[in-house]
């Protein structure tokens, strides 16, 4: 894009007056998702642990003692497994799947709207849900944010320019047949199109160039 679009404006325009989701469905619903991930990363540890001693016991090998010392040397691995990439295939695939519903969103009936795009993409969500470890590294203040920031907006919200609303609302304001809350592929060639061309020169130009 060579020349400067103000899009997101109209866009904040539209979502003016949208109802903000509370603390407490937010809250409810990031435990929801977390107790769905720990139970799935429990679930997954075991599967493969299992797995792993199945296979050794099947060929008729013995574990050795070495071999669990090197496994608990492992839980550097099982850090970044828990606390990155757990993160990153829940919150953030999910969330993008769900055009901003979490598992847990979707019960508290709430969901993340970008604001400068009319839809989630993949590295918005990803994004977000990298936030979440932002959050935690200031001591959980970056969640508690929410009650000093005018829109009520956490650190990962900030990061990925979203904010969180009732799906009531969002639902409500589908009415818009021009521009859609829900992604319109149809139309998005066609505005990038329009983002490409160049923007018309000023009024007193035009006429003077018409004169000559």
């Amino acid at each position: 894009m060579r020349y400067f679009s103000a899009r997101e404006t109209e866009w904040l325009q539209e979502l003016d007056t949208i109802e903000l989701a509370s603390f407490h469905r937010r809250a409810i619903a990031f435990l929801i998702d977390s107790s769905i991930a720990g139970i799935a990363t429990a679930a997954l540890t075991a599967l493969v642990t299992w797995s792993f001693y199945s296979t050794l016991h099947a060929l008729g090998h013995i574990v050795p003692d070495s071999v669990h010392i090197e496994l608990g040397h492992g839980e550097e691995h099982s850090h970044i497994i828990k606390e990155i990439i757990v993160p990153i295939l829940y919150f953030g695939l999910l969330t993008w799947r769900g055009k901003g519903q979490s598992p847990g969103k979707r019960w508290m009936k709430i969901r993340v709207v970008s604001l400068v795009h009319r839809h989630l993409s993949l590295w918005h969500s990803v994004e977000r849900a990298l936030g979440y470890g932002a959050a935690f590294l200031e001591g959980g203040f970056g969640f508690f944010q929410f009650f000093i920031h005018p829109y009520r907006r956490c650190v990962q919200d900030r990061i990925a320019e979203t904010i969180v609303v009732t799906e009531a609302s969002y639902r409500a304001m589908q009415w818009k047949p021009e521009h859609p809350l829900l992604p319109d592929t149809g139309h998005q060639p066609a505005a990038r199109q329009a983002d490409e061309l160049p923007p018309p020169p000023p009024p007193h130009i035009s006429s003077i160039t018409s004169s000559t």
